[in-house]
């Protein structure tokens, strides 16, 4: 994940942004599944609760800078985790 801030698709996110899904990269590497699910839900409450919203074409941005370079499975994973946010975010 050292190279996913260079994405074509972030070139237009905010710094502060970017830092802080830095941050949350960080902290989240190595986590179980279900243990990435929570702390998500939790990271999106602290940014809401600190006024820092993303746009869903900023999430789908997000969502495939961390794929790039994947395997087929991280991907799928990846895209299963972003899906369930989704869905417990609307």
């Amino acid at each position: 994940m050292n190279d996913w801030k260079d994405s074509p698709g972030l070139a237009g996110l905010d710094k502060n942004k970017l830092d802080m899904l830095q941050s949350l990269a960080s902290q989240g590497a190595g986590k179980s599944s279900s243990e990435l699910m929570q702390f998500l839900l939790s990271a999106q409450t602290q940014g809401k609760n600190s006024g820092m919203n993303f746009s869903d074409q900023e999430v789908s941005a997000v969502i495939q800078a961390l794929k790039a370079g994947k395997s087929p499975q991280e991907a799928s994973r990846i895209d299963r985790i972003a899906s369930l946010v989704k869905m417990m975010r609307h």
